[in-house]
């Protein structure tokens, strides 16, 4: 009497961003790509002669600098009108977009950081790991406010 051998399990899955690209992604797998580090809300400069830019620790006064989030993300755009949707096709232009955003590390072939939520299973892990504007003493948007005041260095 022969037995039967028992049927290995097939090697586990790849998570989505490591085997879908952006454009292939479903909408809840592309809003999750984002950590919530809302270093994308910090107010930029341009230099008008070099086109450098630099970041400022000013956030505007939708970000809510306890969590990080906009306090009405449906209506950004509307509510800061230089509030730019990220899309994927448009991600490779923003290259403003700190190296650890999941939108960036996704088209450029590159795995998630270690806090990311995605990674640990927990949202607090970007906060715990003092990432994004957790890590930075922001500055709430105001009349009269002179962004090179609060000019920091590049936030990665």
């Amino acid at each position: 009497m022969t037995s039967c051998s028992k049927k290995s399990d097939p090697a586990p899955q790849r998570p989505f961003w490591q085997r879908l690209s952006l454009t292939e992604m479903s909408p809840q797998q592309w809003e999750s790509l984002c950590d919530g580090c809302g270093l994308c809300c910090l107010t930029k400069l341009e230099d008008e002669d070099t086109g450098e830019l630099v970041y400022t620790r000013v956030v505007c006064e939708w970000s809510d600098p306890e969590t990080a989030a906009c306090s009405d993300y449906a209506n950004r755009s509307v509510n800061v009108p230089g509030c730019v949707a990220l899309t994927p096709e448009r991600v490779e232009q923003f290259d403003w977009l700190p190296d650890t955003c999941g939108y960036r590390c996704v088209a450029q072939g590159r795995d998630l950081p270690k806090w990311h939520p995605l990674k640990t299973g927990d949202r607090r892990s970007v906060k715990q790991a003092h990432q994004g504007l957790h890590g930075i003493a922001v500055v709430v948007d105001q009349p009269g406010l002179d962004y090179e005041d609060y000019v920091i260095p590049d936030p990665d």
